[in-house]
């Protein structure tokens, strides 16, 4: 028996990055923001694959420059073998601009002169990276030109050698043809008798091809759709499957029948469309799930009709597609909102089961403090802001480059150390909440509608910390909790995740159930935090009961971290070793422990930077080797 295979589908041809017009309704025109996502059909599939849990790969070229980096980046967050995507020196990566009209009218425009994917060649096509994988997927457009042809050939040429599966998404943009001006993206048939030709000469490659009926009439030449699917099965063996819309599609194994009725099917998905760009890769995607696991037609065209059903009720191409668990948790329970994008248990599981990045581990460095930093003798907002950026350089000395490390800094004191931040591997959480503030109230910064959170980069995390209790009085809980729901929607908004601390102990007496029961209470208010951030529990009740309402109420958060209150070491090894019982709990976001002293000297002019560096480094790392230890007793 061969030892399985590293790679389940390698796709070939088109990427892009994709700006999609943020509002909705409009002409392209009148767009006045857009959303910035990765795009081009093979790329698509290549995440939309890779969500549902295959091991994908994409083959490809992207330009030497920030949009090349941007899609080479979110593939591998995604989990996409980047390795066939190769860098061109001279092109620049292809851009799409896409806006959402209405439900009929989707214009967009394609920048693809002379762009770095269409300079894909034969010289990029790996004999020993194709034969790593169990099937070879392209798309029609990369037929279209002589240079990219050729690579696929290659590419299909060596699957068969190696007895890799094949497939071919037919993927007709006239305008890729050149059969369509600049204005015409939207256009989706335009008959070629050369098109025809050319793709008619390929056919023969494929195990499996996919398209709309329109689709279709162009690889077979005519306009009768059981007449074209007749000529593409008298050139090709493969498993036909015919895309109809919101009838669903089929799959012909042999022989064409008079009915595309009569065809396997699978069922489809009442819902609302939203936006139909994208939907046939989602199709795709959740097709060659099925057809790769073996499952029968019915089964894999299910998958793929719900992954289209996705895509059409969401904003974008790749960010609306499902991971394997939300497929599962929407076939399990059916539709209950036709306008998915508005069903908010479904969100939830989308937004929660394709966050990017593994983060089990989580050291955190907090130094958002502003009002005990404040009240330092010395401190200026200059000086603090200073401060700030030694810590930030111990914490990149400590972390080294290595994962599991983060930082918590404010941008009104902290602006330069969060600049700086940026881009250098380290989880980020940036505080919004007035320091002290209780109800709660925001920097200014953020806003009266919250919309300072429209310019965060996406990799800032919205940090929140709230002192409630159970037994506030009515006026300040609703208040408080106002705030933080309203804060939540903008978070999902901005696609930010979110943080939560809340700090009971502050304001009145706990017990082994308090934080067990804001925690439940955030939830029935439609609260869902990506992390929460706890006090160091004395108690191991505290933590089962905290950890039980988390997880009956979201068991795909991110975790918890243990906040420090100002304890000494000594006390937070304690305290942390109890915390490390529990697996939710992800690592600890621990400040004036690492900071204090440093800061107390610093700021009076008593030691120096490199001083002051080296004395919160050797702390910082001390923690971080305390919690592993802590750890690690704790799972043996």
């Amino acid at each position: 028996m061969s030892a399985p295979k590293p790679l389940d589908v390698i796709t070939i041809g088109r990427s892009s990055v994709d700006l999609y017009g943020a509002q909705v309704g409009g002409r392209l025109e009148d767009m006045g923001s857009f959303q910035k996502y990765i795009g081009g059909s093979p790329t698509n599939m290549a995440a939309g694959t890779a969500r549902l849990g295959l091991r994908s790969a994409l083959i490809t070229r992207v330009g030497n420059e920030h949009m090349g980096r941007f899609i080479c980046e979110e593939l591998a967050r995604e989990g996409v073998d980047v390795r066939g995507v190769k860098t061109d020196p001279e092109r620049l990566t292809a851009l799409v601009l896409l806006g959402i009209r209405d439900d009929k009218q989707f214009p967009l425009i394609f920048y693809r002169e002379n762009c770095a994917d269409m300079a894909l060649c034969e010289d990029d096509i790996d004999e020993g990276f194709i034969a790593e994988a169990r099937s070879v997927v392209a798309t029609g457009t990369h037929l279209s030109n002589t240079r990219t042809e050729a690579a696929v050939l290659k590419a299909l040429t060596l699957a068969r050698k190696h007895g890799l599966q094949t497939a071919l998404d037919i993927d007709y943009r006239p305008n890729l043809w050149g059969l369509a001006g600049h204005g015409d993206g939207e256009s989706r048939f335009i008959e070629s008798a050369k098109v025809t030709a050319k793709l008619q000469s390929t056919l023969h490659y494929f195990d499996l091809i996919v398209g709309t009926e329109e689709e279709f009439h162009i690889a077979g030449g005519t306009t009768d759709t059981i007449a074209a699917l007749r000529a593409v099965r008298a050139v090709s063996n493969a498993t036909l499957v015919c895309k109809r819309g919101p009838m669903g599609a089929v799959a012909f194994t042999g022989a064409v029948p008079d009915s595309l009725d009569d065809g396997e099917s699978g069922p489809g998905f009442p819902i609302e469309v939203f936006n139909v760009l994208g939907a046939g890769d989602g199709f795709m995607s959740g097709l060659l799930k099925g057809w790769l696991d073996g499952e029968p037609w019915p089964t894999a065209l299910k998958y793929a009709n719900a992954c289209g059903a996705f895509a059409v009720s969401r904003h974008g191409c790749t960010p609306a597609y499902p991971s394997w668990e939300e497929l599962q948790f929407f076939l399990k329970r059916g539709v209950v909102e036709k306008a998915l994008r508005k069903d908010a248990a479904l969100e939830q599981v989308h937004w929660a089961t394709n966050r990017h990045r593994d983060l089990s581990t989580m050291r955190v460095f907090a130094f958002d403090h502003r009002m005990q930093l404040e009240q330092m003798e010395g401190a200026t907002p200059a000086r603090i802001g200073a401060f700030k950026e030694l810590c930030l350089k111990a914490a990149l000395q400590v972390a080294n480059g290595q994962p599991g490390y983060g930082v918590l800094c404010d941008s009104r004191l902290g602006r330069d150390a969060l600049f700086q931040a940026a881009g250098s591997g380290l989880w980020i959480g940036r505080p919004v909440e007035w320091p002290g503030s209780r109800p709660l109230t925001l920097e200014p910064e953020i806003g009266p509608d919250f919309g300072g959170l429209q310019e965060w980069p996406l990799e800032h995390v919205v940090k929140v910390l709230c002192f409630y209790h159970p037994d506030d009085d009515a006026a300040t809980k609703a208040a408080q909790e106002e705030t933080v729901l309203r804060l939540f929607h903008a978070c999902r908004r901005n696609r930010l995740e979110m943080l939560l601390e809340v700090i009971p102990s502050k304001v009145g007496p706990t017990n082994d159930q308090t934080s067990a029961q804001i925690i439940q209470r955030f939830y029935d208010l439609g609260v869902y935090p990506d992390w929460w951030k706890l006090e160091p529990f004395t108690t191991d009740a505290a933590w089962h009961a905290a950890c039980a309402a988390i997880t009956r109420n979201d068991p795909h958060v991110r975790g918890i971290v243990v906040l420090g209150l100002d304890a000494s070491e000594a006390d937070l090894s304690a305290s942390l070793a109890l915390a490390a019982k529990h697996p939710l709990v992800k690592g600890f976001a621990i400040g004036r422990t690492i900071f204090g002293d440093a800061a107390r000297a610093w700021l009076k002019g008593e030691t120096t930077d490199d001083a002051a560096v080296q004395m919160m480094s050797d702390r910082y790392a001390r923690l971080g080797q305390l919690w592993d230890k802590v750890r690690e007793g704790a799972t043996q």
